[in-house]
């Protein structure tokens, strides 16, 4: 892996849980409900389109992919903030699970 493929996967491993972290929570604040559904079609497409359509995440070897990015990128910025380890560690526990889930229902198609 070159160290640009390495640059690129490491930005879009960032841009999912960063978008996240700073629109999700606002959209659902001003549109209520809608905003969440609104949020996840567009945080997720455009992240997924940024990843997986450009080409920003190399993947070789290992599989790793977006919800294992949310995972990490969101309990860093839990503990950074303030909130407690403990109720993170849980959150990033269904977050790894997710991945899998995601990455065996792929993996069967």
């Amino acid at each position: 892996m070159t160290i640009e493929n390495i640059i690129t996967t490491m930005a879009g491993g960032f841009i999912f849980p960063f978008m996240i972290y700073m629109m999700w929570g606002k959209m659902v604040d001003v549109w209520g409900a809608i905003g969440g559904w609104m949020a996840a079609g567009f945080i997720v497409g455009t992240a997924w389109t940024l990843n997986h359509g450009v080409g920003l995440i190399i993947q070789q070897g290992a599989w790793v992919d977006m919800a294992w990015a949310a995972g990490i990128g969101l309990f860093v910025a839990g503990v950074l903030d303030g909130n407690s380890f403990s109720k993170g560690a849980v959150n990033y526990g269904y977050s790894i699970l997710g991945g899998i889930l995601g990455g065996f229902i792929l993996s069967c198609l």
